[in-house]
C-alpha cells in the first residue's frame, strides 16, 4: 500500500529513517542558491462591494495579509549541501525508480557533472526545460525564463515510462498535419511550456517559489504506476504530494520549515496523511489537524 505522510524534519536527518526501495520516483525542488531570501506574502482575497479594488467583472474585493513565508537560499558550497542528500536517497528508489532534481542555471551544470559522477553518465535521461513568460524583464541581458529538470534514471536498462500516461499538446501548425493527427495533438519534447503558478490562481498557496501543479502532473503519470508512492524531501508548498494524490499514487514529503508544513498539511488534508514530527502549533488549521487523528 502506498504511503502518505508529511514529515517535518531537516531532510539529511530524515533520509536515513526511510526505508529501502519504498519509491518509484524522488523529485526534488532544492533552493537553487540565489543568494537571496525569499519571500511570498500570504493573501486572503474576499468579496467585499464597499471595497475599492476591482477585479473581473467590475467586481469589488478586499485583500488581507495573513502572513509571510521565506527561507534563506545561500549556501557557500552548494554541491556539499545537496550531493550528500541525494546519495542518501538513492536507496529509497525502487530498482526501477527515476531521480528528477530541478534546477536553475546558477547550479544545474555544476549538479550534473556530479550526478553523473555519482550515478553514471549512462544513467543520465534527460535535461528537461521548463520554460515560462512571466515577470521582469531586465535591459541589460536576456530574461532568464527557464528552469532545467535532470532526470536519472537508477538502472538506464529498465524504468518506468508510461508513454501512454502522457498528455498531448497541440501542433503549432495544424494545417501541415491533417485532421486526424491535429485532433491527436503531439507528445511534449523536452521543452515544457508552462506558465508559472497565477498570482490569484486558486492553485495558489501563497509559498516562496511554489512549481505549477502541471509539471509535476506529467512527471508523477509518465514516471510512476498508480499506486506508487513518490518521495520529495525539499516537499515546500506540497505540489509534488497534489500531483501524487490526485493520481492515485503515494507521497512522503519532508521539509524542515513550520511554514511549508502548514501549508502542506492544509492543502493535502483531504488525503488524509500521517503527520510525522509536528507539534500542534506546527498543524495547519483545525481541518487539518482533525484530519490528522
Amino acid at each position: 500500500m502506498s504511503k502518505r505522510e508529511i514529515i517535518l524534519g531537516e531532510n539529511g536527518e530524515v533520509l536515513p529513517s526511510l526505508p529501502d526501495g519504498f519509491a518509484e520516483l524522488i523529485y526534488i525542488d532544492p533552493p537553487f542558491n540565489s543568494g537571496r531570501v525569499q519571500k511570498r506574502k500570504r493573501l486572503r482575497v474576499t468579496s467585499d462591494e464597499r471595497a475599492t479594488r476591482r477585479g473581473f467583472g467590475g467586481r469589488a474585493y478586499r485583500v488581507e495579509e495573513i502572513g509571510e513565508s521565506s527561507y534563506a537560499d545561500s549556501f557557500d558550497d552548494y554541491e556539499a549541501f545537496l550531493m550528500p542528500r541525494i546519495e542518501a536517497s538513492l536507496r529509497c528508489l525502487t530498482p526501477d525508480g527515476s531521480l528528477f532534481v530541478h534546477l536553475d542555471a546558477r547550479e544545474v551544470h555544476y549538479v550534473k557533472v556530479a550526478l553523473d559522477g555519482l550515478l553514471g553518465r549512462d544513467a543520465f535521461m534527460n535535461e528537461i526545460i521548463w520554460a515560462y513568460d512571466f515577470g521582469g524583464r531586465p535591459k541589460t541581458r536576456w530574461p532568464s525564463k527557464h528552469d532545467s529538470i535532470l532526470w536519472y534514471a537508477k538502472n538506464p536498462k529498465k524504468y518506468v515510462f508510461e508513454y501512454a500516461a502522457m498528455d498531448r499538446i497541440p501542433y503549432l501548425a495544424p494545417g501541415l498535419v491533417g485532421p486526424e493527427k491535429a485532433a491527436r495533438g503531439k507528445t511534449p519534447t523536452d521543452v515544457w511550456w508552462q506558465t508559472i503558478v497565477p498570482t490569484n490562481g486558486r492553485e495558489k498557496t501563497g509559498y516562496a517559489t511554489q512549481k505549477p501543479l502541471a509539471v509535476l502532473d506529467r512527471i508523477v503519470r509518465v514516471h510512476t504506476r498508480p499506486g506508487a508512492t513518490v518521495l520529495d524531501f525539499f516537499a515546500g508548498s506540497g505540489t509534488t504530494g497534489a500531483a501524487a494524490a490526485r493520481h492515485g499514487r503515494g507521497f512522503v514529503l519532508v521539509d524542515q520549515s513550520r511554514d511549508a508544513a502548514r501549508i502542506m498539511a492544509e492543502r493535502l488534508a483531504e488525503y488524509e496523511p500521517r503527520l510525522v514530527g509536528f507539534t500542534h502549533d506546527a498543524r495547519a488549521t483545525p481541518r487539518a489537524r482533525r484530519r490528522a487523528r
